[in-house]
């Protein structure tokens, strides 16, 4: 029977360990999906390289994020879990899309522009043409929906600019891709300053899922609130960046509304405060970190999930692959 599912798809880099940010705001959301929809998570390992990566790290932090994904709740029989290297059709129909994708289109990503600055020793040609492999990655699997942060918003509706020349050109070769936009608790900020996304390039204000309780607790209880007088938790995002950050976190965790945060601390300060959002991240984090390290410990197992997943995703990308090379005319292999 024909799968008549939505399609969802996402990835992140294995470029440095998964953080609360990367779980609170996506693969939080990408578990509670897979009933509703056919869902594809990947390794981004081909989009590390734009930076120099060691190579023995990239292996490891790539199968740890792995074991990360199915501990976080990403069920390999619901969920189909492969790396992107493993599926050869995203660099075949990556070469394709930089061919309908124009100079200063790359040019004007936010992303390359940033990256370049920071890798000024290596503005490399993949770093430019990273917005094409990242529409193959999307468009081989034809989504109905691609989840990703505001910091990838750019590069999505660039997809949908090459999906419409693409399709303007051939016809309707690609499903025109939806942003979905994260719920509440996904932009997690950075604990020493809320005014940058939690990145592990500022690792004291980032929080990863394998740290240990006692350095959880120890980062939040450094965590920058505010220098106001008051110093009574209420939400103001732009008064108050630290503070609403924290809340934001513990409103993620809990379920609860700004409101009752508001009332649960009141009178009692950030020194009661700041303990007990580090409490509740270390209680979040704790089975997942458990569970991890219990995967790791099965190597075998962890192969047949990214050798299955590799499968069926290379199934799936192939049939698009096909289609594509034949509009542009190559010969069938």
């Amino acid at each position: 029977m024909e799968n008549t599912k939505k399609v969802m798809l996402s990835g992140i880099q294995p470029s440095g360990d998964l953080h609360l940010g990367n779980y609170l705001g996506a693969i939080k959301n990408w578990s509670v999906r897979a009933d509703e929809y056919d869902c594809y998570y990947f390794m981004a390992d081909m989009h590390t390289i734009t930076v120099r990566q060691n190579p023995a790290d990239l292996r490891r932090r790539t199968i740890e994020q792995l074991a990360q994904y199915i501990a976080c709740g990403l069920d390999p029989e619901k969920n189909t879990l492969f790396v992107q290297s493993h599926v050869h059709q995203h660099a075949e129909l990556g070469w394709v899309l930089q061919c309908y994708t124009m100079f200063g289109e790359l040019s004007r990503m936010t992303q390359f522009k940033d990256k370049s600055k920071k890798n000024a020793d290596n503005i490399n040609g993949g770093l430019f043409a990273y917005p094409s492999l990242m529409a193959a990655d999307i468009l081989l699997y034809q989504p109905d929906y691609v989840p990703v942060g505001q910091d990838q918003k750019q590069h999505v509706e660039l997809c949908r600019n090459i999906v419409q020349r693409f399709n303007g050109i051939y016809g309707e070769v690609f499903k025109m891709p939806e942003f979905l936009s994260t719920k509440a608790g996904a932009r997690v900020m950075c604990l020493t300053q809320p005014e940058s996304k939690m990145s592990k390039s500022l690792p004291e204000g980032c929080v990863f899922l394998m740290e240990k309780p006692d350095d959880i607790r120890r980062k939040f209880k450094r965590a920058v609130t505010d220098s106001d007088t008051e110093r009574c938790v209420r939400f103001d995002a732009e008064a108050k960046p630290g503070v609403s950050n924290l809340m934001s976190i513990y409103s993620a965790i809990t379920g609860k509304s700004y409101d009752e945060i508001e009332r649960e601390f009141d009178g009692l300060g950030y020194g009661a405060f700041k303990p007990a959002v580090g409490d509740a991240v270390v209680e979040l984090l704790t089975p997942i970190r458990e569970e991890t390290e219990r995967l790791l410990k099965d190597k075998a197992y962890l192969e047949s999930v990214y050798k299955a997943g590799a499968e069926k995703a290379g199934w799936v990308a192939e049939k698009t692959l096909r289609k594509v090379y034949k509009k542009v005319g190559f010969l069938q292999r």
